[in-house]
């Protein structure tokens, strides 16, 4: 089997990937699996220059793995890869551009085993250059490059865009056999106080469990303008806009001791090339291993039962992505639009459970929100009934918002987030405009001035 590692952003030296390489080598020798260090490629890409981003890296992988020997212009012969952190992302785009939903039945690539991939990004990259630069147990003193940050920032474009993409497609009859395996260690040596994310629960350090996990849900919320939920202010209710979309199953694997990097704990450069009893290197060889359907499923209840194992007695978390736009194409800036999650059978902020909200973060490009938040305590919500309420600017004059309000009335939370997971949920409102906007008067031998015409409180269809 031909291996290729692809490493994670802004790194310099391919020493990144440690000894992990040859003990995967060794440990395959021993178990009678056709993977030698002579078909084992480690790649090297430009990530830490503003300018390039990651269509960029994508188009020059396409390129250097034409240029590998027995590849050429025309052909890439199959080959197996293992990413790490931004390396899976990276992959996935390859994929994407070159081959997509449509195209896997002809994809090179056969097994994709992502180490801690930021999938859905890191809430580390909201910090900026600078001061992500100086965070040793990622960039070790290398200052990121700006395009690629910004992709990785939560709720960027990029993430939405490739996830919905994913939904799409069909992988494990096309035999290709995509794997997450992800640590919530924390290493504690590299906590330098710049940021609590250093430490968050649910991560390992760098990346979130759910922002690694390739098992996205994808919900579309219309305002409807027919029923009317709440009188003061006036609100109208959001419905569920088709069905809810799912990713196939990704087999997922996580790890209570593993961090996102370093010597120690990291769950690339810390495994040991005498270690061919290593976890990580198992499990490793079982992915590459995978040969079809059967063999893929039972990676993912395997996977299951040790993920649950690892977790017992800890929080889970997950992760869910706002987009808020309206019914003519308008996207809702940052500073325009509050959202409200609810619960209870009033359906009030206040009845949700204590201490279920953990984070928060705005992208400032995409005017995306995503809450981080304990899914344990999302599941205890009282009488089973969640929430949310959007409340956007202007709420009045010639053309508004009105509030917006979805209230699940039987549908489980469960359809709405799950742990360890990240849901995407889009949102569009109605954009009242009054019909004094404009109008029609009678002609008159002298003008008429209508500068003080006022909105009629009546919108237009």
């Amino acid at each position: 089997m031909k291996l290729i590692f692809v490493h994670g952003w802004s790194v310099t030296n391919t020493n990144t990937y440690g000894e992990l390489p040859i003990a995967l080598s060794n440990a395959s020798a021993s178990s009678g699996f056709d993977l030698v260090i002579e078909h084992l490629y480690l790649a090297k890409y430009i990530s830490f220059h503003d300018e390039v981003t990651v269509d960029d890296i994508a188009r020059a992988m396409d390129k250097a793995l034409r240029d590998l020997p027995g590849n050429n212009e025309t052909t890439i012969n199959p080959f197996s890869c293992i990413a790490h952190s931004t390396g899976g992302p990276i992959v996935r785009y390859w994929i994407d551009k070159y081959y997509g939903s449509k195209g896997l039945v002809n994809m090179p690539l056969k097994h994709l085993v992502m180490l801690a991939p930021a999938n859905h990004g890191s809430a580390l990259a909201v910090l900026g250059k600078s001061r992500v630069g100086r965070i040793q147990s990622w960039f070790q003193g290398i200052e990121p490059g700006q395009k690629v940050l910004d992709w990785l920032c939560l709720g960027s474009e990029g993430q939405w865009s490739l996830n919905e993409n994913y939904l799409k497609y069909n992988s494990i009859p096309n035999n290709f056999f995509p794997f997450v395996l992800t640590g919530q260690g924390i290493d504690n040596h590299f906590y330098d106080f710049l940021n609590s994310y250093l430490v968050e629960q649910g991560s390992d350090g760098v990346v979130r469990v759910s922002g690694a996990n390739m098992n996205t849900r994808f919900i579309s919320l219309t305002q409807s303008i027919d029923k009317i939920v709440r009188h003061k202010p006036k609100t109208y209710e959001l419905v569920v806009n088709g069905k809810v979309r799912e990713a196939k199953k990704t087999a997922i694997n996580v790890y209570k001791k593993y961090s996102h990097s370093g010597s120690k704990m990291g769950i690339m450069r810390s495994v040991k090339a005498s270690e061919t009893g290593s976890i990580i290197v198992a499990d490793i060889l079982k992915c590459l291993q995978t040969e079809n359907v059967a063999d893929y499923n039972n990676r993912i209840e395997e996977f299951r039962c040790f993920t649950q194992d690892q977790q017992a007695g800890a929080a889970t978390y997950c992760m869910l992505v706002f987009n808020v736009r309206d019914d003519q194409g308008n996207q809702i800036k940052s500073g325009d639009y509050d959202l409200y999650l609810l619960a209870g059978k009033d359906y009030k902020p206040q009845q949700l459970p204590k201490g279920f909200f953990k984070d928060r973060q705005m992208n400032e490009k995409s005017n995306r929100l995503v809450y981080y938040l304990d899914a344990d305590k999302m599941c205890e919500i009282k009488d089973g009934k969640f929430g949310l309420r959007v409340v956007a600017r202007p709420s009045s004059g010639f053309s508004y918002y009105c509030a917006a309000e979805f209230q699940s009335d039987g549908i489980g939370t469960k359809h709405f987030l799950s742990a360890n997971e990240t849901t995407y949920i889009d949102i569009k409102l109605h954009r009242f405009v009054d019909k004094n906007v404009f109008r029609f008067d009678s002609a008159r031998e002298k003008p008429v001035s209508y500068k003080g015409v006022k909105p009629s409180g009546e919108s237009v269809s």
